[in-house]
């Protein structure tokens, strides 16, 4: 087993170290991050694995505060006649008394990048390029070891790249990787190691095994978001119940209804960020909507069908969908109560067997409440919409999650996949009905269908 490659992170405070780390590592408690300068105050470590195997090790240091003064301090260590370089000009001021007072933060960085294979110099690039930074970056090279400056926060509006890749050619710094901590583009960690690997020929091998990993991972979850969704929609579609034809008594089930419907879909919510590492405060209650652990929208409000687009079919099942939510099935079979009792009069077993409760349900009045289907493209629309939003979230992003208005245009209005059609059938196949059976092979193959179908 080979040693695992190590990286120290550097810059100078608050330019978004811990943030890069808490991306590439996928760790949200990783560090701390905040918007104060100078929060981390040492080196604090992370290891990078596969196949139970590490392969890379990276350490945040703290932020450079005073490079321009360190610098001044370093000239003046050789004495008269004295030619050296810039590891050994480094070793003698680690050794002095001033790296434990006056430099204290600049000698732990120094130490962790001595003690490294390369460097990411990680730059804040919405800040103008400074003097301080280029004496930096002079420090910093003093330590012999190879440098990759990170652009971070490319995705803001107001960067100036094109005014840091000019700064940092002058300083003979050609190679740079764009990166945003906060929202990193799809091949940003790709980009990131192959840079590192041109720098670092030896340990290429090993970085390509990362790449490989986080490729892999990155697809595993997307389909494991998919078939999360997949079982949301499938266990809605499914949902039935029985409720006798008062309106008194269908008000507390269709209520009872949207409760539990509400709570499935919070369930889902929490799985998802769970999938991605997220945390449940993550989710922003005005836009997913997610408050204090429910969801603070109402899902069967008819502004919030309506503000998504979601076309609503006619008649009574509209304006059920819209006032309620559910559709009030009256029976939900071809057959007239007249029929049924007929056919139960005349023996026919196997009839009342197949139909069991819904038969007798429909000689004693009951009418059935099952979800909508306007409410099931709400769902998934919701769904839609969040598992985009982890897919692109850096680890170390601060604000709440906010999404867009969805542009998905299949679940808006078409037919519904024919695997939520079949569910309507299948009551025992959702976990919100009595005597659910959720293993049977035929409900795992209408998932199946229906994660190909997201």
């Amino acid at each position: 087993m080979t040693k695992p490659l190590k990286l120290a992170v550097v810059g100078h405070t608050n330019v978004g170290k811990t943030s890069l780390l808490r991306t590439l590592t996928r760790d949200v408690g990783f560090g701390e991050v905040s918007h104060r300068p100078s929060t981390t105050r040492h080196v604090e470590g992370a290891r990078l694995s596969v196949d139970g195997e590490p392969l890379l090790e990276l350490y945040d240091t703290p932020g450079l505060e005073d490079a321009i003064a360190l610098l001044d301090y370093l000239e003046r260590l050789e004495r008269p006649g004295e030619r050296l370089d810039g590891p050994a000009r480094l070793e003698r001021f680690l050794q002095g008394s001033e790296a434990r007072q006056r430099f204290e933060q600049e000698a732990k960085v120094l130490r962790q990048l001595l003690a490294s294979d390369a460097g990411l110099y990680v730059i804040d690039a919405r800040e103008p390029v400074l003097a301080k930074y280029r004496d930096e970056l002079q420090v910093l090279a003093g330590c012999g070891r190879p440098l990759l400056p990170v652009l971070n926060f490319v995705a803001s509006s107001d960067h100036r790249e094109a005014d840091w890749r000019e700064a940092l050619a002058r300083l003979g710094l050609h190679a740079l990787v764009r990166f945003d901590s906060v929202a990193p583009p799809e091949d940003g960690e790709r980009r990131l190691y192959e840079s590192l690997a041109l720098m670092l020929e030896h340990s290429r091998p090993a970085l390509q095994r990362l790449i490989d990993d986080q490729q892999a991972q990155r697809q595993a979850r997307r389909e494991s978001a998919k078939r999360l969704v997949a079982d949301l929609l499938l266990d809605c579609a499914a949902c039935r119940r029985s409720v006798v034809a008062e309106p008194g008594a269908e008000a507390v089930a269709i209520e009872a209804l949207r409760r539990d419907v509400r709570q499935r879909e919070q369930r889902c919510v929490e799985a998802l960020l769970k999938l991605y590492a997220f945390r449940k405060e993550d989710a922003a209650s005005s836009d997913l909507p997610l408050l204090d652990g429910r969801w603070g929208d109402d899902l069967f409000n008819p502004e919030t069908l309506k503000l998504l687009g979601v076309r609503l079919g006619s008649g009574v099942a509209a304006g059920a969908a819209a006032g309620a939510g559910v559709d009030l099935l009256v029976g939900g079979l071809t057959l007239g109560a007249a029929a049924l009792a007929g056919a139960i009069a005349g023996g026919a077993l196997q009839t009342a067997r197949s139909y069991g409760s819904r038969l007798l349900g429909k000689l004693r009045g009951q009418r059935e409440l099952t979800v909508d289907d306007s409410v099931l493209r709400l769902l998934a629309l919701r769904q839609h919409q969040l598992v985009h939003a982890l897919d692109a979230r850096g680890h170390a992003a601060l604000e709440r999650i906010k999404l867009a208005a969805p542009q998905e245009q299949t679940w808006r209005e078409g037919k519904l996949p024919q695997a939520l059609d079949k569910a309507r059938a299948h009551p025992q196949w959702s976990s919100l009905n009595p005597g659910a059976r959720l293993n049977q092979a035929e409900r795992q193959e209408q998932i199946d269908a229906l994660v190909l179908e997201l």
